[in-house]
C-alpha cells in the first residue's frame, strides 16, 4: 500500500513539473494583438540584461509577423528585429520566433485580456515569462492575478523583474 500511495506522489509531482505541456489560450486574432506591447515584467534574460523601457511591436505581414523589440541600454536605444510564424493548429497562440536564422524559438501565449490590453508570454519549458501591456504601467490588480496563473502553470514567478519605463 505504502508503494502504490508513493508511485502516486511521484507521478502528481512529475505530472505538476516542467515536462507538463504548457496550455495557451483558445486563439489569438493577430490584426488585433498587432501593436506595440511594453514588457512589465520577465525572468532575466542574458539577452535583455542591462535593458529599460523594453517594448515589442508587432506587425502582421503575409505568412508572417514582423518582430521589432525594443529597450534602452547603456543610454541609448537598442534593438532587434525577427518574424513569428504562428503554428498550425493553434489558433495563433503558440508562435514561433526567429531572430537569427535558423534558430527559432517558443512563444505561447498562456493568458490575454478581452480587450487585448495585456498578454501573459512564456515559453513551455518554464525558463522564459514575460508579462505585457498595452501600456507602460498595469494594475496591481491585474498583474497579481497574472503572476498566480503563471504559478499555476508552473513558473517561478519569484523570479520575474520589473521592467522599469521611465526612459
Amino acid at each position: 500500500m505504502k508503494t502504490i500511495g508513493l508511485a502516486l506522489l511521484c507521478a502528481l509531482v512529475v505530472s505538476c513539473g516542467t515536462n507538463t505541456p504548457l496550455p495557451t489560450v483558445a486563439s489569438v486574432d493577430l490584426a488585433k494583438y498587432a501593436g506595440t506591447w511594453y514588457e512589465i515584467a520577465s525572468f532575466p534574460s542574458s539577452f535583455q540584461k542591462g535593458c529599460n523601457c523594453t517594448t515589442a511591436t508587432y506587425t502582421v505581414e503575409g505568412d508572417h509577423v514582423k518582430v521589432d523589440n525594443k529597450c534602452f541600454r547603456d543610454g541609448k536605444w537598442g534593438g532587434i528585429v525577427g518574424k513569428a510564424f504562428a503554428q498550425q493548429g493553434t489558433g495563433n497562440a503558440q508562435l514561433k520566433v526567429q531572430f537569427f536564422w535558423p534558430f527559432k524559438g517558443d512563444y505561447y501565449i498562456i493568458a490575454l485580456a478581452d480587450d487585448y490590453s495585456y498578454a501573459l508570454v512564456g515559453h513551455p519549458n518554464r525558463k522564459y515569462l514575460w508579462v505585457l501591456a498595452r501600456n507602460s504601467t498595469m494594475e496591481e490588480a491585474t498583474y497579481q492575478m497574472l503572476l498566480e496563473k503563471a504559478s499555476a502553470l508552473g513558473f517561478d514567478v519569484a523570479q520575474l523583474v520589473r521592467t522599469p519605463h521611465d526612459c
